[in-house]
Formats: structure tokens, C-alpha cells, sequence
């Protein structure tokens, strides 16, 4: 595992972006295409919406493999994480746009009126409170308030996965799959969990 980690350790963040693009380019393309459902406005906003998830998964999932399969991938999690909220940002504005036709006075009656919006309009927030604090002179300027801020991070997941199950009039079993996701990565940082040094240790112990 060192050795992957010195590999993975010269993985730029570009490379990350570079895949990122990928499902929004995959998006245009079906859109250009019109590869999408009866209502391509409902496409193009769950996709967006499944994208920025999956992609606040990943971010979550960076400490779990340190701890335990010591896999490190931290220099990687800021573009993880951006590229959630980027996808998050035009899954907003394609229902702003699409959805809502700018009507911003509509829009906010939804918003009070349905919890699945409340949800993630919440999500939404703390997403941009962390993207805009994801750079060095954040770092320098909170010190360790800022692990303190980021870890905002684990109520932003939660609500997103409110907001699409709650979105959902028949839960399904990918909804229901992704949020238990995030429920065991949240979990796996609890402080009874062991890493991956001791979990060795003990079994070495037991033989």
C-alpha cells in the first residue's frame, strides 16, 4: 500500500476534474441527443442532483480508506468535494431555470411548503460555505476551526439523501443504497472504530 501511495500522492487534482466532467458532458451529449426521458427537465435535474452526491460520497469516503485499508487520497478530496458542489450548483440552477422559470417569489413558496426542497436548500448552504473556505488562506485564517467547520460536511450528506428520498414518491433500491452509504461512512468514524494498523495487530494476536 506505501507504494500505491506514493503513486497516488503524485495524482494531480486535475485528474480528478478530468472524469469529473465526464457525467456533465455525458449529460449534454444525451440532452443534444435527445436520449432523455418524457420530462428532460426532471432528467437533467436528478441526474445533476445523483451526480453531486456521488461525488459527496467520494469525498466522505477519502478518511474511512485511510483508517482502514490506509489508502491515502487526502490531496484529492478538495476536488472531490468541489466538484459535489459544482454539480449541486447546476442541479440548483437547472431548477431554478428549468423548473421554476426565474419566478423567484414561486419559487420560495415551494421551497417553505415542500421538506424535500427545505432539505436541500439546506444542504445547498453548507456546501457553499465549504467551497468557499476550501482553499489555503481559509486553512491559514481558521486554523482549527476550520476542521471544526468542514465537518459540516456530514450533515450536508445527510441532507441530501433526505432530499431525494423525500423527493421520491416510490423509494427504490439505489436512493435507499446511497444513503445507507453514507450512514457507514459516517459511522466509520466513530471512535470505536479501529484502524487498519490495529485491526492487523489483533488478528496477528488471535492466530
Amino acid at each position: 500500500m506505501h507504494g500505491f501511495n506514493a503513486y497516488a500522492r503524485r495524482i494531480p487534482e486535475w485528474a480528478v476534474w478530468l472524469p469529473g466532467s465526464l457525467p456533465l458532458l455525458l449529460l449534454a451529449y444525451d440532452t443534444l441527443q435527445g436520449h432523455l426521458g418524457v420530462d428532460p427537465v426532471r432528467d437533467i435535474e436528478h441526474r445533476l442532483g445523483r451526480t453531486a452526491l456521488y461525488f459527496l460520497i467520494a469525498t466522505l469516503a477519502v478518511t474511512p480508506l485511510r483508517k482502514l485499508l490506509r489508502l491515502n487520497l487526502t490531496h484529492l478530496r478538495r476536488a472531490l468535494g468541489l466538484l459535489s458542489f459544482s454539480y449541486a450548483l447546476l442541479h440548483l440552477s437547472a431548477w431554478i431555470v428549468f423548473d421554476m422559470g426565474l419566478l423567484w417569489a414561486q419559487m420560495v413558496r415551494d421551497v417553505v411548503k415542500r421538506p424535500y426542497l427545505i432539505f436541500g436548500m439546506s444542504s445547498f448552504l453548507i456546501l457553499i460555505l465549504l467551497a468557499a473556505t476550501s482553499n489555503r488562506f481559509s486553512i491559514r485564517r481558521l486554523g482549527n476551526r476550520w476542521r471544526r467547520l468542514h465537518k459540516l460536511v456530514y450533515p450536508a450528506a445527510v441532507l441530501a439523501c433526505l432530499h431525494w428520498l423525500w423527493a421520491l414518491k416510490l423509494w427504490t433500491a439505489w436512493p435507499l443504497f446511497c444513503a445507507i452509504t453514507v450512514i457507514l461512512l459516517l459511522a466509520l468514524r466513530l471512535p470505536g472504530v479501529p484502524p487498519a494498523s490495529s485491526i492487523k495487530i489483533r488478528n496477528n494476536k488471535a492466530l
